[in-house]
């Protein structure tokens, strides 16, 4: 027995990995092996999965949308504007074109894990080869608020981090709660996200979350029969003769963040686009029930993206 204990001691010692893994189960029900604390990680969504992972502390090394030197070749640089001074000292590198894969490029930073969606399913097995391969789920419908950065944390052995940042997002809510004219309790809100269309943002948003722990209940919104593509992870598309019917108690509205220009000056000239004359028709704008926010700020599903909403919240009940 003393023997086979030193034999397994030896074998630890050369192949410390052994001992430095564990086997978890991803969000589409796959079993794998991922190291006990990643440190090298690729993310294959960088506001569904790499915010929230730096918003832990964990810069990721890789994504998608970024240039060779960690530069953005998007829009929004989502790291900088949803974690401000929490953003990764050292942006993650680029692993290829939106959607189109660079195999080499990934090969070449050494990742320890690879966390994509589960939109992201049917290439598991080509990125297996260059490390375990962990699918988080980051549907509306699957995962509301931030709950998927609570997952993340879970995952990647931060729950105390998240703990933290829970606390204190949560003490932010009970301060600007107090701010509000009327108990949010008793009222509804919708947010709006604008496109080539109006679409209705579903449930997977750190916003949504500040505005439900404040109290606010999502209205119900039907979708319109005459439009196809229910977004799977954040939209839900509507006609423009739906649009001029809402009446929540709180409508929030935002542009793409495909849009450099995303202040209310901006979303109001893509109202006009799509809703010529809505100001006038829209019973919330015409009573002064109408927000417009950054949609690259306060849609990632991260305590950061929570905050920055209840700080808009609060400048608006203050107008």
């Amino acid at each position: 027995m003393k023997r086979m204990f030193l034999l397994l001691l030896a074998l630890l010692a050369i192949h410390p990995a052994i001992a430095a893994e564990r086997n978890v189960t991803d969000d589409t029900g796959r079993s794998l092996q991922i190291p006990t604390a990643p440190e090298r990680i690729i993310v294959l969504h960088e506001p569904l999965l790499g915010v929230p992972i730096a918003d832990l502390g964990l810069a990721p090394v890789g994504s998608y949308g970024r240039s060779d030197d960690g530069g953005t070749q998007m829009s929004a640089d989502f790291y900088r504007l949803v974690l401000g001074d929490r953003a990764p000292e050292q942006m993650p590198k680029g692993i290829g074109a939106l959607g189109n894969m660079d195999i080499e490029k990934m090969r070449a930073l050494a990742p320890d894990l690879i966390i994509g969606t589960e939109h992201d399913r049917e290439k598991a097995a080509l990125l297996s080869s260059i490390a375990p391969v962990y699918l988080q789920n980051s549907s509306t419908g699957r995962v509301r608020g931030f709950n998927a950065e609570e997952a993340l944390a879970k995952l990647l052995g931060r729950e105390e981090i998240f703990a933290e940042r829970k606390a204190d997002y949560l003490t932010r809510v009970d301060q600007v709660r107090t701010t509000l004219p009327t108990d949010p309790r008793q009222q509804t809100y919708l947010v709006i996200f604008l496109s080539d269309q109006i679409n209705a943002v579903g449930e997977m948003a750190g916003m949504v979350q500040a505005l439900e722990d404040l109290g606010y209940n999502r209205l119900s919104v039907e979708r319109d029969s005459q439009i196809s593509g229910f977004g799977a992870t954040l939209l839900i598309p509507l006609s423009a003769e739906t649009f001029g019917r809402l009446d929540p108690d709180l409508l929030v509205v935002m542009n793409t963040f495909g849009k450099p220009a995303r202040d209310e000056t901006a979303i109001r000239q893509s109202l006009d686009r799509i809703v010529p004359g809505w100001q006038h028709f829209l019973k919330p704008a015409r009573e002064g029930r109408m927000m417009f926010v950054d949609s690259a700020q306060v849609t990632t599903p991260t305590v950061a993206s929570a905050l920055h909403m209840l700080d808009a919240i609060e400048t608006w009940a203050k107008q």
